[in-house]
């Protein structure tokens, strides 16, 4: 994983509720078995007409919109727990999702692929889309450090949560195996204090 404490980027609003994984990444394209090669069909059903000529109409086709943060609507990511929506996101180019509510599983993947899901109030998430549509340029800082979603040049700071381990895990690039080396110093020091261990 990438190490991640800041970024400073413009959004796509996605302003949909109840996206579930099959419209993130449809069921046709996971027979691969590592992460890279997703993006490419990222909402592929919505960005595509069935002749595969690009959906002019959808935001990822807009060429008002770019960067990479993906703002979406209430219940994003419900569905299978197919870890591959978040690779995708990922694949794509999105280092954050935003929404009001993620579905668990979801939420999970995410933070295990390098995905930060910042969920915010639903206040809070209507703000943020009101910026976007006013303003296709507006920007976002993201601080890991802070937890703080912000809107640049306004007063707007939202707070998020993460759990401290996840939150290391991002400042620092780890994944969950990074994550035990570097504790391998304690582990050997706790190790050599049991009796089981000697």
């Amino acid at each position: 994983m990438d190490i991640f404490t800041q970024i400073t980027s413009r959004a796509v609003p996605l302003h949909i509720e109840d996206v579930d994984t099959d419209q993130i990444i449809p069921a046709r394209f996971l027979k691969a078995t590592t992460r890279e090669g997703f993006g490419e069909n990222l909402f592929r059903d919505w960005r595509y007409k069935k002749d595969e000529i690009l959906n002019a109409d959808f935001v990822l086709n807009n060429p008002l919109y770019s960067g990479e943060i993906l703002v979406a609507g209430h219940n994003f990511g419900c569905g299978s727990s197919r870890e591959h929506a978040a690779w995708a996101i990922s694949d794509f180019g999105f280092k954050v999702v935003v929404s009001s509510f993620f579905a668990d599983i979801f939420k999970g993947n995410a933070l295990n692929t390098g995905l930060l899901p910042v969920q915010l109030e639903t206040q809070q998430l209507a703000i943020v889309f009101e910026h976007m549509s006013k303003d296709p340029d507006t920007e976002f800082i993201v601080d890991i450090e802070t937890q703080t979603f912000k809107i640049k040049n306004t007063d707007h700071s939202f707070s998020f949560e993460i759990s401290k381990y996840k939150k290391e895990c991002f400042q620092n690039g780890f994944d969950d195996i990074d994550f035990l080396l570097s504790l391998k110093d304690e582990i050997k020091s706790f190790e050599a204090k049991i009796p089981a261990f000697l």
